[in-house]
């Protein structure tokens, strides 16, 4: 795959503030039409890297390419062919959703006539014609996260940046959302997503990118993350809070008030039978268990050193 396949590729990145070192030499090389998802605890970098990517923090060192243009030297270009759209919705409450996505349009460089058209389509493809005449500060959450959304594609961008855009959204808001995110896959354009939603990364992103400590500590397909984990867990509901902590430190997942932990597995029914065996001798100390496919949660654990 050469530099010009690639929607984003950023080598060696790094950034500090003052004594903090929050990116210690990000690479990533995200395909043009693809859905990358950064993943990681808070603090991880995740938000500094999008806005390194986007042109609005410089890095202390490294190269960037967005679009096939340097974040540094052309930061210009490359803010003509992106979209950035934050955790908050950044939305004008004295506009109605119709002027402001107009005025999105006059601000990319379009027409009166296009940009009238522009916010049209966009704002029938959000389900937001029927409240296009209302101000935004009438608009409800979701509503306003569409709108905020639906700004950021007025130019049609080759690349979009979402920094945990479903915080905060219902489910149904969300689930649009996805869908959305599909449709621009779909239409060729490259998606960079950070969400603390990891069932988000699960289904929507090509690859993903896990950042722990300002680093990349496992990058690949959602399907091969999870393999490197296990490809399965076997979940266990401890019959006692002594029998549950006696086995915390082997879990790769805990859930404390439930009593329930889960160790890794490859699923056959030997296997299971053995870790049984081991762990509850004298059969007294499990009181259920259940054996599942290992899911993102699983590998955040396990790679970050987190529980939860």
């Amino acid at each position: 795959m050469t530099t010009n396949d690639l929607g984003i590729h950023a080598t060696g990145l790094t950034k500090s503030y003052g004594a903090l070192r929050v990116l210690d030499g990000i690479d990533l090389a995200v395909p043009r039409g693809s859905v990358l998802a950064l993943l990681g605890p808070n603090g991880a970098g995740k938000t500094t890297t999008v806005r390194v990517l986007a042109t609005l923090t410089a890095p202390d060192s490294g190269t960037a390419r967005v679009a096939g243009h340097c974040v540094t030297a052309e930061r210009s270009r490359v803010r003509e062919r992106i979209s950035l759209t934050g955790q908050f919705a950044a939305v004008d409450d004295l506009q109605t959703g119709a002027e402001m996505l107009r005025m999105m349009g006059r601000l990319a460089g379009l027409s009166a006539r296009d940009s009238r058209a522009r916010a049209g389509e966009l704002l029938d493809r959000f389900g937001l014609a029927d409240a296009a005449g209302r101000t935004a500060k009438a608009y409800s959450g979701g509503m306003r996260r569409r709108l905020d959304l639906a700004a950021g594609l007025v130019s049609r961008p080759e690349v979009i940046f979402l920094d945990e855009p479903t915080t905060g959204l219902d489910p149904r808001s969300r689930q649009d959302l996805w869908d959305l995110v599909r449709e621009l896959r779909a239409e060729g354009t490259t998606v960079l997503l950070t969400t603390q939603y990891l069932e988000e990364a699960d289904r929507l992103a090509d690859r993903v990118a896990l950042l722990s400590g300002g680093r990349i500590a496992a990058e690949g397909t959602p399907a091969a993350l999870k393999s490197r984990v296990a490809g399965h867990r076997l979940d266990l509901t401890m019959a006692t809070r002594d029998a549950y902590e006696t086995l915390a430190s082997r879990a790769v997942h805990l859930a404390p008030e439930e009593l329930t932990l889960g160790l890794p597995t490859d699923g056959s029914a030997a296997h299971v039978r053995a870790l049984l065996d081991e762990l509850d001798p004298d059969r007294t100390a499990v009181d259920r268990f259940t054996v599942r496919g290992a899911t993102l949660d699983d590998v955040f654990l396990t790679l970050t050193g987190a529980a939860s």
